[in-house]
């Protein structure tokens, strides 16, 4: 097996654009400086690289927070890409969108079509996240429980700081959500569940379920409503449907 750690760019690549962006921002204090009327212009322009990409991130943070599995997937079969890596990365990317949201035989066949691949290879982290995700909603809480160990122990392989807290943040809310549908849960699950839901919209709901059935066992029955509204309607193929119905009719019976 290749090593799964993406190659880091040299620092001078990787502090490029910031040299890029701090060269400009100071052109254009200056420009405004000498004339303040530069002042709408540059705004303009600013904004007009600005609104799309905050427009695009609402509007993805949206199709991931409405469950629609499907409609996400074709909104990510272009980012994979041609050649020998998409044969087991189209599958894997599908394998992830599927067990998010709960579909777990649709994403185990996906992962069954995977050719194996140096990409494969390196994606194992996120091979690991997925297979405890489903092992967590299949019923195999201990084999779930210890990759999500192993998958917590795996040293940080991604770069900045911010992309190394919010890996960090993912890895222990996953490592909650296992011990959560095994019963097992600890002090500080609730909080690790309730962040790494915050940082990725894609694996909000499996964390927020997760939640609600720490809430049960803890006998915090008020909280399962909240944390399951706004849910979507799931479909028969997702096992979140169950879960929803059967932690709404425990939540009172428990209170």
């Amino acid at each position: 097996m290749s090593d799964p750690r993406p190659k880091r760019p040299s620092l001078p690549r990787a502090l490029l654009p910031l040299a890029i962006a701090g060269l400009a921002a100071a052109l254009a204090a200056q420009m405004v400086a000498r004339d303040a009327r530069y002042w709408v212009p540059l705004a303009a322009l600013a904004m007009s690289f600005l609104v799309p990409a905050i427009l695009g991130r609402l509007r993805m943070r949206k199709l991931l927070m409405s469950g629609d599995v499907e409609q996400l997937i074709n909104s990510w079969q272009g980012s994979v890409g041609a050649g020998p890596q998409a044969s087991a990365m189209v599958p894997l990317v599908r394998a992830t969108a599927y067990a998010a949201y709960g579909w777990t035989d649709a994403a185990r066949l996906a992962l069954h079509r995977a050719t194996p691949a140096p990409a494969w290879d390196a994606a194992l982290e996120q091979r690991m996240f997925v297979e405890a995700l489903l092992d967590a909603f299949e019923g195999d809480r201990e084999k779930a429980m210890n990759k999500a160990a192993a998958l917590e122990a795996m040293p940080l392989s991604v770069g900045g700081p911010l992309a190394r807290r919010r890996v960090h943040i993912l890895r222990r809310g996953l490592a909650a959500l296992t011990r959560a549908f095994a019963h097992m849960s600890q002090g500080g699950d609730a909080g690790a569940l309730a962040k790494a839901a915050k940082a990725s919209p894609l694996v909000h709901w499996a964390m927020r379920y997760a939640a609600a059935i720490v809430a049960v066992d803890r006998g915090r029955t008020r909280d399962v409503a909240l944390l399951l509204s706004g849910a979507p309607a799931w479909p028969e193929e997702s096992a979140f449907r169950e879960y929803h119905d059967e932690l709404l009719q425990h939540a009172p019976a428990a209170a």
